[in-house]
């Protein structure tokens, strides 16, 4: 099966992310020291001293190593979605060897970032990296062309999960393994998107969207997936994330409230993991037409 992009049109972009990830370029805002836009995975980082710029640079390469962990690229064909500046796709191709790796984004000026960010490793292995536009809804990929899909710290921007999971499965090969880690909606908690716009300013713009993470789950499941999990890795990520923001922001000032929508079990960060089965079940190819 081709991994050659499928010509569609310019995807829709909201107008929060055209902002965010276009004329703001999220990733030169200094809490993104590296260029990876995440929030980072703080495991092995002593908190307790002052963090580095090589601390924050870190955490966010182990929250990829944390998702690429889950999905095994070695020797296989690799997509990841919202791939942002690109550098995530580029620790994949470096560090765990997949024959080639793709990375979407929706917005056209990241994708011309990546391509800038990237352009030794492109030239040097043309055949092994690509960038792409699209959107996780309708992926511009042809079907069964991957062996595993991934995504980092993108979910929360999707508007329609079960289009996403559905898309996933379609542009994986039957076997092939996805991993999706973000921030979601504590189960049960009432009006999440309201009570969040009142802590948070990327919720009260729609910037991000609160939704439980039992919605990507079921989505999944309803895309045909096996083996869906989701597994709470806040304890990794927050406490690291607000002591890094600590160094710019005070107490009471909206990024901080990151934390306390964790304290207060508001917000969590997940790993959701899923598999297309051997045997495909569920409705994981397009319709016709």
């Amino acid at each position: 099966m081709s991994e050659d992009p499928v010509e569609q049109p310019a995807p829709v972009v909201r107008p929060e992310v055209w902002e965010t990830y276009g004329p703001a370029d999220l990733s030169a805002v200094p809490v993104f020291a590296g260029g990876f836009i995440n929030f980072g995975y703080w495991h092995g980082v002593d908190l307790d001293r002052p963090l580095s710029q090589d601390d924050r640079i870190r955490s966010e390469q182990d929250l990829y190593r944390h998702v690429l962990d889950a999905v095994s690229p070695r020797g296989g064909r690799a997509v990841e979605i919202g791939c942002g500046l690109g550098l995530g796709c580029a620790l994949a191709l470096d560090e765990y060897g997949p024959a080639a790796v793709t990375g979407v984004d929706i917005h056209p000026q990241q994708l011309r970032r990546a391509r800038e960010a990237n352009s030794p490793l492109l030239a040097a292995r043309p055949q092994r990296l690509r960038f792409v536009l699209g959107a996780a809804e309708s992926l511009p990929l042809a079907d069964a062309a991957f062996d595993c899909l991934y995504s980092v710290e993108a979910v929360q921007h999707f508007p329609d999960l079960s289009a996403f999971a559905r898309e996933a499965a379609r542009v994986l090969r039957p076997g092939g393994r996805m991993a999706v880690a973000g921030f979601f909606s504590v189960e049960g908690v009432p009006a999440p998107q309201e009570r969040l716009a009142g802590l948070l300013q990327t919720f009260a713009s729609g910037l991000d969207i609160a939704r439980p993470v039992s919605r990507l789950a079921q989505a999944l499941t309803g895309a045909g997936f096996a083996d869906v999990s989701a597994d709470s890795i806040g304890p990794q990520v927050w406490p690291g994330w607000d002591r890094w923001l600590a160094r710019l922001w005070a107490p009471g000032t909206w990024p901080r409230n990151f934390m306390a929508a964790w304290e207060q079990q508001i917000l969590d960060y997940y790993l959701v993991t899923a598999a297309r089965p051997e045997a495909a079940q569920g409705p994981c190819p397009a319709p016709p037409g």
